[in-house]
C-alpha cells in the first residue's frame, strides 16, 4: 500500500512496503537541512512498522550535512531494533557526497532497488562491513569533517550551506 508524506517544498517521500518485508521510501527533491527533521520522523516512523528500509536515492538532487545525519542515525535505529537499513540507486551527486564524506564504507548501498531487496553482497556498492563501534566512531567523525571542510572552503565565498561546497 504507497503512502506518501511531503516534508518541504525541497522534498518528497513516497513510501509502499515490499512483498519481502522491507519498506521501500522513495526520496525526491533535495536532502538538507529544511527537510532533515521532517524525514527523521517519517524514516523512523517507518522503521516502526517495518524493521527494513530500503532508501531510494535516485531522484536526490543534493544531500547536505543534515540529510547525511538522517541517513545515518535512520541506519542505526534500524539495527537497534533487530533490523536493517539499505540506500539504494543513489544519484551521482548523493554518491558523491557519501563517498566523500565515507559514509558509503559504513551504509549498505546498492545500485538499484532491486538489488536492495535481494540483498546480494557481490551487487553491494559496500565492500566492506565495519563492526558497530566502529562504524559509529568512523560515522561521527566524518559527518563533522566534512561540515568543517565546507565551512573553511566557503570562508572566502561565502556562508556554506552544504557538503556540495566541499565536494571538488
Amino acid at each position: 500500500m504507497p503512502h506518501s508524506a511531503a516534508h518541504e517544498a525541497s522534498l518528497s517521500l513516497t513510501s509502499r512496503a515490499d512483498r519481502g518485508g522491507y519498506a521501500i521510501a522513495a526520496l525526491s527533491g533535495e536532502l538538507g537541512i529544511a527537510s532533515a527533521p521532517a524525514l527523521r520522523e517519517q524514516l523512523l516512523s517507518l522503521l516502526r512498522s517495518a524493521s527494513h528500509l530500503i532508501i531510494d536515492l535516485s531522484a536526490v538532487e543534493h544531500a547536505d550535512a543534515s540529510g547525511l545525519v538522517v541517513l545515518v542515525g535512520s541506519g542505526r535505529r534500524a539495527r537497534l531494533l533487530g533490523g536493517s537499513l539499505r540506500l539504494a540507486a543513489p544519484s551521482p551527486e548523493v554518491a558523491r557526497v557519501l563517498s566523500a564524506t565515507g559514509i558509503n564504507q559504513h551504509l549498505d548501498i546498492f545500485p538499484t532497488v532491486r538489488a536492495a531487496i535481494i540483498g546480494h553482497p557481490e551487487e553491494s556498492q559496500n565492500t566492506r562491513t565495519p563492526s558497530r563501534s566502529s562504524w559509529a566512531v568512523t560515522a561521527a567523525r566524518s559527518i563533522p569533517a566534512a561540515v568543517a571542510a565546507a565551512r573553511v572552503r566557503s570562508a572566502a565565498s561565502g556562508p556554506a550551506s552544504s557538503v556540495r561546497a566541499a565536494v571538488p
